[in-house]
């Protein structure tokens, strides 16, 4: 029996084991997936300091002409105590003088020789960063599951961090299925077609940051496939185009099976893409997609990469959406779960015109996609739709209506 797309997602998100973790440099960590809690060993600020380059200064002196004789700098370790009636000059990131109330930035005083006028408005505390107000000593920082960008790593290497404990890089093995099918870098017969959907897959797995490696077109007999597939089981993900449908040479999933696959999801309620299987072989997960590069295209984006989500240990491995309006009517044929390829605009969804489940060029167009519910017939301009980003990674931690209705 198929499984629903919402109940293939749920299958995903609670079967898909994760990868090993290791240890590496942090300059070396973008992208990665932490694997543990960072807590902080002391608090950012270290000490209170200054703001602004300005002056020391004591609340109660407002509005007087006080006397300044000294200047700390970033980096001094200050040991003079401000007296009432005095004002130290200080420069940013300089740590606060015993006694200071506030800083006054130089553009509000007025000096003249060793004597600074001082406003009116001077407010206890003001242009002081204190201790621990960006970060506290002995809270988290950076939680488990979190991907790592060059902000990530600036906060870790303020708390003088060098490594990093994050997943490893989830391997993916990538071949097709089909005699008729050739690569792209080979001449063909006129009775032939060229393997769009592995050098898709490949770098499609590429760009969400996996380590991956293909393997040549299987042929399509159960000898040929079972070879293939033994030697892509040291990879945490397989992914197969093609030959999970019902035709005389369709032997995909026999020849996994007959290698001890476990079916997860056999099928999916969705147009294009049914014949999607998800299944796993010990620790190495199975996705037989469709021989349709537009429907395989679909599958991948739905759940390939929320099984690479959930596999790196993210915690935001749920699809994320955007909620928009139809740029101009659409028409469908209603009946079933069905996804809808377009362009956006910032504003608005203008589905893409023609889409079929064997086309190539609207893959190459689509910002994101819609999914529609069987009694969804019309589109109109201006309705609400609920959009899955394709182009960007739109990511949630917590379980989002994905459906437009």
């Amino acid at each position: 029996m198929a499984s629903s797309i919402l109940e293939a997602l749920e299958i995903i998100a609670n079967n898909i084991p994760l990868v090993d973790k290791e240890i590496i440099p942090i300059e070396m960590s973008v992208g990665r997936v932490v694997t543990e809690d960072y807590i902080a060993s002391f608090d950012l600020p270290r000490f209170n300091n200054s703001a602004m380059d300005g002056y020391a200064v004591k609340v109660v002196d407002a509005d007087k002409t006080v006397s300044c004789s000294e200047v700390i700098y970033a980096g001094d370790n200050p040991s003079m105590t401000l007296q009432e009636g005095t004002a130290i000059k200080i420069m940013t990131g300089a740590p606060i003088p015993q006694g200071c109330e506030a800083i006054v930035p130089i553009e509000n005083v007025t000096v003249e020789n060793d004597t600074v006028q001082l406003p009116s408005d001077i407010k206890m505390n003001n242009f002081i960063r204190m201790a621990g107000e960006d970060i506290k000593k002995d809270t988290v920082f950076l939680p488990k599951g979190e991907v790592i960008n060059a902000y990530t790593i600036a906060s870790l290497a303020s708390q003088g961090m060098t490594h990093v404990t994050v997943s490893r890089i989830i391997k993916v093995a990538i071949f097709g299925t089909g005699d008729e099918l050739r690569p792209h870098f080979e001449k063909i017969e006129p009775h032939q077609l060229y393997n769009s959907n592995s050098p898709m897959f490949l770098t499609r797995s590429k760009a969400l940051g996996c380590d991956v490696r293909f393997i040549r077109t299987s042929a399509d007999t159960l000898e040929a496939l079972e070879s293939s597939i033994k030697s892509t089981l040291d990879a945490d993900i397989i992914i197969t185009s093609g030959g999970v449908s019902v035709g005389d040479k369709d032997f995909t999933k026999v020849a996994f099976t007959n290698l001890g696959m476990q079916v997860l999801i056999d099928k999916i309620d969705i147009k294009p893409g049914r014949p999607t299987i998800v299944g796993h072989i010990d620790n190495t997960v199975i996705v037989n997609l469709p021989g349709n590069p537009l429907a395989s295209m679909v599958n991948y984006e739905l759940f390939i990469r929320a099984i690479i989500r959930k596999m790196s240990g993210r915690t935001d491995h749920r699809h994320g959406t955007i909620h928009t309006v139809m740029k101009s009517d659409f028409s469908v044929r209603g009946g079933k779960h069905a996804v809808v390829l377009g362009k956006f605009d910032g504003s608005s969804f203008e589905p893409i015109k023609p889409q079929m489940p064997g086309m190539v060029s609207p893959m190459q167009e689509a910002d994101g996609l819609i999914l529609i519910t069987p009694e969804i017939k019309n589109l109109e301009s201006g309705r609400k739709v609920t959009m899955i980003p394709i182009k960007w990674e739109f990511c949630s931690r917590l379980k989002e209506e994905l459906f437009t209705r």
